[in-house]
Formats: C-alpha cells, sequence, structure tokens
C-alpha cells in the first residue's frame, strides 16, 4: 500500500510539473512572439523554436549530458525502430554535428550493429558497380551513333554518274538511253539522236 500511494504521489507530482511548464512556457513564448518576433509578423523554423525552448527551460548540465549521449549512441540492444527514435531524439542536442543529412545519415550508420553495417556496405559496392555499367552502355551506343557509315551524296537529277564500270554503259533515268557524257540530252534540250542543240531529233540529218 505504501509503495502504491508513493508511486501515486510521484505521478501527481510529474503531472504538476508538466502543467506548470506548461503554463510557463505558454507565457513565455507569448512574450517571445510580442519582442522579437513582431507578434507573429515574424515566421519562426522549428528548428529555431526548439533551440529557444531548451535555451529557456532545460538546464545547460543536461544539454551537455545529451550531446555527449548521442556522440557516443550505438545501436547496441535496441532494434533499428528504437535506435532511429532515440538518435533523432538527441540529435537535437547536438545541430553543430551533424549539420546536414549527409552527416546525419552517416552518424546514424556508424552507430548501427556490425553486421547491418556490414549489409549496407555490400549493398551500396553492389549499386556502384552497376552504375559504371550503365553510364558505358550509354557511351557506346553514342559511339555507335557517331560511327555509323555516311551514305553515299546523291547526284544531281539533271546528271549522269561520271563513273562506270569499265565497257558498260548505263541507261539514263530521264530519257532512257544508253548515250556518253555526264549531260542528259534531254534535260539540255539537245536532238536525242546525234546531241546537237541546233535541231531536235524529229529534224536530225541522221534520220532523213
Amino acid at each position: 500500500m505504501q509503495t502504491q500511494a508513493h508511486t501515486q504521489a510521484a505521478l501527481q507530482a510529474q503531472l504538476e510539473a508538466q502543467i506548470v511548464l506548461h503554463e510557463r512556457a505558454d507565457v513565455w513564448w507569448a512574450s517571445l512572439l510580442r519582442t522579437r518576433f513582431e507578434d507573429g509578423a515574424i515566421d519562426v523554423a522549428w528548428d529555431e523554436f526548439t533551440r529557444l525552448f531548451r535555451a529557456k527551460f532545460i538546464p545547460e548540465h543536461i544539454q551537455d549530458r545529451m550531446e555527449q549521449e548521442f556522440l557516443s549512441l550505438t545501436q547496441g540492444t535496441m532494434t533499428v525502430l528504437e535506435y532511429e527514435a532515440r538518435f533523432v531524439k538527441l540529435s537535437e542536442y547536438a545541430p553543430h554535428i551533424v549539420t546536414d543529412e549527409l552527416r546525419k545519415a552517416k552518424k546514424f550508420v556508424i552507430g548501427l550493429k556490425p553486421s547491418l553495417r556490414m549489409k549496407l556496405y555490400l549493398e551500396e559496392k553492389k549499386a556502384s558497380q552497376k552504375r559504371p555499367a550503365a553510364t558505358f552502355q550509354r557511351q557506346d551506343k553514342k559511339k555507335a551513333v557517331y560511327q555509323e557509315p555516311q551514305r553515299p551524296v546523291t547526284t544531281s537529277s539533271a546528271q549522269v554518274p561520271s563513273q562506270r564500270s569499265p565497257g558498260v554503259k548505263k541507261e539514263c533515268p530521264h530519257c532512257g538511253k544508253t548515250h556518253g557524257g555526264t549531260e542528259c540530252w534531254m534535260i539540255a534540250g539537245k536532238c536525242l539522236k546525234c546531241g546537237s542543240s541546233d535541231h531536235k531529233i524529229k529534224d536530225c540529218p541522221r534520220l532523213q
């Protein structure tokens, strides 16, 4: 009975202390808003609020103790979720140590169990080995595009290709004849029989 009464008294004292602290915090914050933040006209970041609150209501020696606990924090027998919750809570007392998310992540991983750290290391190593391979594949594709053989330049529609196999005459795509040279007589308006510019094929003397 005496132990139960002692426990109830302790809980009651704790509750009353919380109520007093809550009331003091309300008065302090209302005063701070008026004097420092122009009645709420200036936005207050959460990190700034927690820093001011701890400086006002948490003794400095307790803050130092929390910071030291954070520096030496490891997972130990805690689950990952329990370790994460404790890590986040204590990191609030050491913002100068974990100045960004990268530093915070490194500190968190260092405190994990060795088996979990090794697992994370192997997964990161496997992922890093895949990334260069993907990069090389992209580079190979670019090289294949750059090294693609160039298509031969087509000749003008008014000309017949000048390079031919020896002894072979190709049919002109314009007049259907197998005349020599690079100029089509039909396109040039010449006689299709003799190549003269003085007359057309119907007046060609060779046909007389």
